[in-house]
């Protein structure tokens, strides 16, 4: 809620274009596998949507048909997978890199599906297409056209004795700087392609390894 507030804060100053970003909210957790000898090879990334996303999700799917914010088991199993049926160009919103290189990740496998208190929090791992050092490796989860504002407040965990240091967005220079690209826009055109500010709203995470 602390999340959404502040969100919701900052779009109140902006054009009407810019308030009507971001429409999906995620609280996100991230867990980085490094080997023993200092080498990236996965990311497991956790999503956390929003209560009006999540019913949206559910009833869209004819799912908690009694509405007590929980899932059967066969329900549950109808539900696996249903935000991981990507595009072909979509980079499922979480982006490295080392040393200005980005790095290319596999394809997401589902690790976990649950709703509680009516909230929907999946769990997919990604590995790394070539996995490299993971010392000064930077990642960052976020939408690009922030559609979709994620948080890094769930947690991160690094393995293989290697930290994550976490930097957390400036949103007031976000904010100032959708608010300056809005205005530098025609009002149509703003209102059908949304600048793609995203990342000036990510958290960003530093991986550091000793030895």
């Amino acid at each position: 809620m602390k999340k959404i507030c502040r969100l919701l804060l900052g779009a109140a100053l902006l054009p009407a274009a810019a308030a009507a970003h971001p429409h999906i909210f995620v609280d996100t957790a991230v867990k980085v596998i490094v080997s023993e000898t200092g080498t990236l090879e996965a990311v497991e990334v956790t999503w956390a949507y929003d209560e009006f996303y999540s019913l949206l999700v559910l009833e869209d799917r004819g799912l908690d048909s009694d509405y007590d914010g929980k899932l059967t088991e066969a329900e549950l199993a109808q539900l696996q997978g249903f935000d991981l049926a990507w595009l072909p160009d979509f980079e499922g919103d979480t982006y490295l890199d080392r040393e200005g290189e980005a790095l290319a990740l596999g394809d997401p496998k589902h690790l976990s599906t649950e709703v509680e208190e009516g909230r929907i929090t999946t769990r997919h791992r990604r590995a790394l297409a070539q996995p490299v050092a993971a010392d000064g490796v930077v990642m960052k989860v976020y939408d690009p056209t922030f559609y979709t504002a994620y948080t890094l407040n769930l947690g991160l965990e690094v393995t293989g004795g290697c930290q994550g240091e976490v930097t957390p967005p400036d949103l007031n220079a976000a904010y100032s700087q959708v608010e300056e690209l809005l205005y530098a826009m025609p009002t149509q055109e703003a209102e059908l392609e949304f600048p793609k500010v995203g990342e000036k709203f990510a958290d960003v995470v530093r991986l550091r390894c000793e030895g």
